[in-house]
């Protein structure tokens, strides 16, 4: 044997301690850079090296910063950035090949980035790259003394090892941290589309259906929604949800009406396995689901009587048992509930439990029938038009004639079918102007009431009114850019801006 050979100095039993050690310390939490800085120190406790880093890639620069390390001061740390191919680690990134240099005095590709080596003569330096299936996430790097008779191949196979297990943590927190990114970005893009200034009403009646939401939306109070189907029940409740103080937790929709008794059961509180035929596992109920967030319950005047008192429950003491079990389950999410019924009327007859009315009814909002809002349908028609249209790729207006019988139709649909009016008027348009004759039969067999008997309007001050309409709709729309506006309704700009000063319309 060579007696001028390099000699092992570690023990196994040390070595593999310290790799359970790293390994357990990667995986104990998702932070993920205490956990590497507390990965560096077992490496110089255990094993004898000193200044271990871990340089990551940026995803997005692609430039090569030092993540974490043990035995670099905070300044000394921050000047830790390379680029590819760039000194030994940016040589390991780049190749993703293992380097040693073995005395960084005689290494010109050594820059010393971060000042901590005064005196370089007596260190050695082992770089392996941080790989996941064939990824090149970064490098891990440490220093040894200097010591010729002492082999640094030891060094370099525990290195990368750990490298190994430090690219599967990395890979799984930069994965987590997009999920949580981009739940983030959706919540907030949920949060947008059903904020108050979304939902769109002038009247004076959906301006106190805005004043309500605004106060109840941060509270935990029971809420109530009232009104016709297609009144927008369920987008008040989104918007409910996603101003409230629980934005980041679930929204869980039900319709009641839309299951029988045993499934609808079923579905709120879950089941355990063997509760009945086909029940081969625990199943979770949408108020577990809704847990940290919102339960709408749509069609709450639906729910059969013998649901009641399970329901009632729920509201009363927050606490509920699956189909099956036998241990108390409890849920702290809003609910929000919404009817067409006549929830007074069925209680007198018996036919809805007087105390779990009472329950729902914390807090109601009575959203109103489009018929009772016309001064809103303009807005509407405009804003789902526009919508439609750009979806399609066209520039669709709609005649002053087909406006007329629009403004005249009682919407017994409510939203909804105003909605899908529009865009079955969009989709089949022959050309740039939807006229009367593109309406649908049944509404241009509509005989329209005589509103001026009622309202005292002379036929001039209607056609105002629509006209005025029209154009703060027109602006709405395009984001009070007169131009664009004033090309919508097929005016000149100069035209329009006489309209606005003759009825009195600020931007």
């Amino acid at each position: 044997m060579d007696s001028n050979a390099p000699t092992s100095t570690r023990d196994a039993a040390a070595e593999l301690e310290a790799l359970l050690q790293v390994a357990q310390t990667l995986v104990s939490s998702f932070d993920v850079d205490r956990n590497l800085r507390r990965a560096m120190r077992i490496l110089h406790e255990q094993l004898g090296l000193s200044r271990g880093t871990v340089a990551l890639v940026d995803p997005e620069t692609r430039e090569i910063r030092i993540a974490a390390a043990y035995g670099l001061t905070r300044q000394q740390l921050a000047r830790g950035i390379y680029r590819p191919g760039e000194g030994v680690v940016g040589r390991v990134v780049a190749s993703g090949q293992t380097m040693v240099v073995q005395r960084v005095s005689e290494e010109p590709m050594f820059l010393n980035r971060t000042a901590s080596r005064p005196d370089k003569a007596d260190i050695s330096f082992v770089s392996v790259p941080i790989k996941l299936r064939g990824e090149v996430l970064g490098s891990l790097s440490a220093d040894r003394v200097f010591n010729k008779s002492v082999s640094l191949d030891e060094d370099v196979r525990v290195l990368e090892i750990i490298a190994s297990t430090i690219a599967h943590a990395v890979r799984l927190y930069w994965t987590y941290r997009h999920e949580v990114a981009e739940g983030d970005r959706m919540r907030g893009e949920l949060r947008r589309r059903y904020a108050m200034p979304n939902i769109i009403g002038e009247s004076d009646s959906m301006q106190e259906v805005f004043r309500i939401v605004g106060k109840v939306a941060r509270s935990q109070a029971t809420i109530l929604l009232r009104g016709e189907s297609g009144t927008g029940k369920e987008l008040i409740a989104h918007a409910l949800h996603y101003q409230g103080s629980k934005p980041k937790g679930p929204f869980i929709a039900i319709n009641c009406a839309a299951l029988p008794e045993n499934l609808l059961e079923a579905e709120l509180f879950g089941y355990d396995k063997g509760a009945f035929t086909g029940a081969v596992a625990n199943k979770p109920g949408r108020f577990e689901l809704a847990r940290g967030g919102t339960i709408f319950l749509d069609e709450v005047g639906d729910v059969p009587p013998a649901l009641q008192a399970k329901l009632l429950r729920v509201l009363q003491e927050r606490t509920f048992e699956r189909l099956g079990g036998t241990k108390t389950l409890t849920t702290d999410a809003r609910i929000v509930s919404a009817t067409n019924r006549d929830l007074e009327a069925m209680s007198k007859a018996g036919e809805f439990r007087e105390d779990l009315y009472w329950r729902l009814n914390v807090v109601p909002i009575f959203l109103p029938p489009l018929r009772d809002r016309r001064e809103d349908l303009p807005v509407l028609i405009e804003f789902f038009l526009e919508r439609f249209s750009r979806a399609a790729g066209s520039d669709v207006k709609l005649s002053a004639d087909a406006m007329r019988r629009l403004m005249s139709y009682p919407w017994p649909g409510n939203i909804r079918e105003l909605e899908n009016t529009m865009q079955r008027l969009v989709v089949l348009a022959d050309d740039d102007e939807i006229g009367a004759r593109d309406l649908p039969m049944h509404l241009l067999m509509h005989d329209a009431p005589d509103e001026t008997a009622g309202g005292g309007l002379t036929l001039d001050e209607e056609v105002e009114a629509m006209e005025r309409r029209r154009i703060i709709a027109a602006l709405r729309t395009n984001a009070n850019v007169q131009a664009k506006a004033a090309r919508s309704l097929g005016i000149t700009a100069r035209q329009l801006g006489y309209k606005m000063r003759k009825y009195d319309i600020e931007e």
